[in-house]
C-alpha cells in the first residue's frame, strides 16, 4: 500500500508595486515606479508561477494613503494599478497560478462585482479569487460618501449580505448550461435566476455568462474581528490573517476553524494564510545586514504616520515619540490589527519611534531574519503546530524579496516535503485542495 502524502503548504505572493516595507521604493533594487509597470507586474506574477506558488494576491484601496500630501512624497503605496484591471492583464500572460484581488463591499454593487470576477475567471480558466474588504480607510470613505466612513457593525452587515448575492449570481447559472447544439443555445433547467430581496439590496436576474470552471471563484478573507471571523467562516475558501506570536497564530486558527460547522462547513474547507515578510541571506549576518539597511530606508515621520493611520489617532506626531503608546479608543477602522499593535508595542515595550519602526516592515505582519534553515525552521513549526496552513509572501522590495524567497527558500521547503514540485490542476481550486461548492439553494 502506498503511504499517505504529507500534508504540504499553500503559498501566496503578495505583491506590492516596490515592495511591502515602507521604505522599500528607495531601496537601490528596487524599482521606484513599479505600482504602474504592468511588466513589472507580470515578470513577479511569472516568477511566482514558475516557483509554482498556489497564487499572487494584490490589495487594494481606492485613495491614496495618506492624508499629508508632504508624508504621501515619501510613500510609493500611492499609485497603482486598479486590481480587477491588473488581473485581466495577468490572466493572459501567466497559464497555473491563481489570481487574487482585492474589491470592496462598501464601495461596490453585488452584480456588477460578481460579473467582474465571473469574467476574469473565464479569461484565466478558472483561476480567480476575490479578496473581500469592507474598507477601513476615512480617506477611501471620502472619495465615494459624503458621511465619511460607515461603522464597523454597518460594513460587516452589508458584506454579510453582499456575499449571499455575489454567490447566488454566480450559482444562478450550473455547470453545462450553454448547450449549444444546434436546436437550443442554453439549457432552462440549468438556469436559476436570483431572486433577493434584502435589507440592502434588490437583485433580480442571472450572470451573463457561463458557470466558472471551478464552480465558483475562491472567497478570500482577512478579517480578525469577530464579526470578521464570522463573515469568514461562513463565506471564505482562504483567509489571509496577520499573528506576530506563535500563540496568536494558534488561538486565530482555532477560533475561525471551530466556528465553521454551524454554516455548515468543515475545517478543511477553509485555507488559513498568515503573512509574512521574510529577509533571507545565504547567512545569518547576511540577513541582518539586508534588514538594517531597509530600516535606515525610513524616514521618522512616514513611519509614525502609517502606524497611526492603523490606530485611531489622526496624528502620534503630537506624542512623544520615545514614549509609549497612549490610550485610545477602539477603532471603527481595522479593529484586530489596532489590537496587535497596542499588543505588540506592550509586550516589547516599545516606544512610538520603536513600533512605528517594527510597523513599517510589514504593517503588523510577521517578519523573520535569518537563513532559509532558520526560516523553514520557523514556518514548519507553525504549519504542523495548526497555526497556519501555509503562508502569504510578502516581499520587503520587488523583486529582490521575492526572488531571495523562490531561490533560497523554497528549495529548502522542497527538501523537506513541505512544497508542491508540480501543480495538481489548472484551476485555482484544485491546487489549493478545495472543493467545488454545491450551488446555494
Amino acid at each position: 500500500m502506498s503511504k499517505a502524502k504529507s500534508p504540504q503548504m499553500k503559498l501566496g505572493a503578495f505583491l506590492m508595486a516596490g515592495g511591502h516595507h515602507i521604505g522599500a521604493w528607495r531601496h537601490p533594487e528596487a524599482i521606484a515606479e513599479a505600482g504602474v509597470d504592468i511588466d513589472h507586474f507580470i515578470a513577479l506574477a511569472q516568477m511566482a508561477e514558475a516557483a509554482k506558488f498556489d497564487m499572487i494576491f494584490v490589495e487594494d484601496a481606492a485613495a491614496i494613503r495618506e492624508r499629508n500630501v508632504n508624508i504621501a512624497s515619501q510613500a510609493a503605496r500611492s499609485t497603482g494599478f486598479e486590481p480587477l484591471s491588473l488581473l485581466a492583464a495577468l490572466a493572459v500572460n501567466t497559464s497555473h497560478i491563481g489570481l487574487v484581488a482585492t474589491a470592496s463591499t462598501t464601495y461596490n454593487e453585488p452584480y456588477g462585482l460578481a460579473r467582474a470576477f465571473a469574467s476574469i475567471d473565464q479569461l484565466s480558466g478558472g483561476r480567480v479569487g476575490w479578496n473581500l474588504v469592507t474598507s477601513a480607510s476615512e480617506l477611501e470613505a471620502e472619495n465615494f460618501v459624503s458621511s465619511g466612513l460607515r461603522p464597523h457593525a454597518q460594513r460587516y452587515e452589508r458584506a454579510e449580505e453582499f456575499a449571499q448575492v455575489a454567490t447566488a449570481v454566480w450559482d444562478s447559472v450550473d455547470a453545462g448550461a450553454y448547450v449549444v447544439d444546434g436546436q437550443v443555445y442554453a439549457d432552462p433547467a440549468r438556469l436559476h435566476p436570483v431572486d433577493h430581496h434584502g435589507t440592502r439590496f434588490t437583485v433580480t436576474g442571472l450572470l451573463d455568462s457561463p458557470r466558472s470552471p471551478q464552480g465558483r471563484p475562491v472567497m478570500v478573507q482577512a478579517g480578525a474581528s469577530d464579526a470578521g471571523k464570522n463573515l469568514a467562516a461562513r463565506t471564505a475558501d482562504v483567509v489571509f490573517t496577520a499573528a506576530q506570536t506563535l500563540q496568536e497564530a494558534q488561538s486565530y486558527y482555532a477560533d475561525l476553524k471551530s466556528r465553521m460547522p454551524a454554516f455548515g462547513r468543515q475545517p478543511g474547507d477553509l485555507k488559513i494564510l498568515p503573512g509574512i515578510s521574510p529577509i533571507v541571506g545565504r547567512t545569518e549576518s547576511e540577513a541582518r545586514q539586508k534588514y538594517d539597511a531597509l530600516q535606515e530606508l525610513i524616514p521618522d515621520e512616514v513611519g509614525v504616520a502609517l502606524l497611526a493611520s492603523y490606530l485611531s489617532i489622526k496624528d502620534l506626531s503630537q506624542y512623544p515619540l520615545e514614549g509609549p503608546l497612549p490610550e485610545m479608543p477602539q477603532t471603527d477602522g481595522i479593529q484586530s490589527r489596532q489590537q496587535l499593535i497596542i499588543d505588540l508595542g506592550r509586550r516589547e515595550n516599545l516606544s512610538i519611534r520603536q513600533l512605528a519602526r517594527h510597523f513599517a516592515g510589514a504593517r503588523g505582519h510577521w517578519q523573520l531574519i535569518g537563513t532559509p534553515a532558520q526560516i523553514v525552521d520557523e514556518l514548519e513549526e507553525r504549519f504542523h503546530a495548526k497555526a497556519a496552513d501555509g503562508f502569504n509572501v510578502m516581499g520587503a522590495y520587488f523583486p529582490g524579496g521575492l526572488e531571495d524567497f523562490i531561490t533560497l527558500v523554497i528549495p529548502e521547503l522542497r527538501r523537506r516535503g513541505l512544497f508542491r514540485e508540480e501543480y495538481e490542476g489548472r484551476t485555482l481550486r484544485e491546487n489549493l485542495g478545495i472543493r467545488i461548492p454545491a450551488r446555494s439553494a
